[in-house]
């Protein structure tokens, strides 16, 4: 798991300008339940902790998230890593790491979100799939999620 997270920010380094962090996230492979509980904890420690999604809205489920104060990522326990959608769920919240951890300040968090799946949309293109073809995230609910409503 460490060759692929150094890929994976040596990876965002070289294409998005962001720090070359190389001070890993833990890795949580959890159920379901566990991820609620997860996600809840973090929500509760802090307002600030990001807390982010993989899939669409309509899913039920929290894909995964990264949790800034314990610098974890939480995926699903099923997670291998093995299609390139598992992949770029692990390199949005990659993404978050790196922010966390090189001090990176945004206005607010839906701009955090912005480098994520502009990242993870990169990660799918280069096995010719989209945001929206895999996990049926169209350009309008991005551009959403990725600005600031205030």
């Amino acid at each position: 798991m460490q060759t692929l997270l150094t890929t994976i920010v040596t990876w965002l380094s070289l294409n998005f300008a962001l720090p070359g962090v190389h001070d890993h996230p833990r890795i949580e492979l959890v159920s379901p339940e566990q991820m609620r509980v997860s996600l809840h904890h973090a929500g509760e420690r802090s307002h600030s902790a990001s807390l982010r999604v993989g899939i669409p809205d309509r899913t039920p489920e929290v894909e995964a998230f990264y949790d800034d104060a314990t610098r974890t990522i939480y995926l699903p326990a099923g997670w291998t890593g093995k299609t390139p959608a598992e992949l770029s769920v692990l390199v949005h919240e990659m993404v978050h790491h790196v922010q966390n951890v090189a001090g990176l300040r945004y206005a607010c968090p839906e701009e955090r979100e912005k480098a994520a799946y502009t990242a993870q949309s990169a990660w799918l293109a280069l096995s010719d799939r989209t945001l929206a073809d895999t996990f049926g995230l169209d350009p309008m609910t991005v551009l959403v999620r990725t600005h600031c409503m205030h």
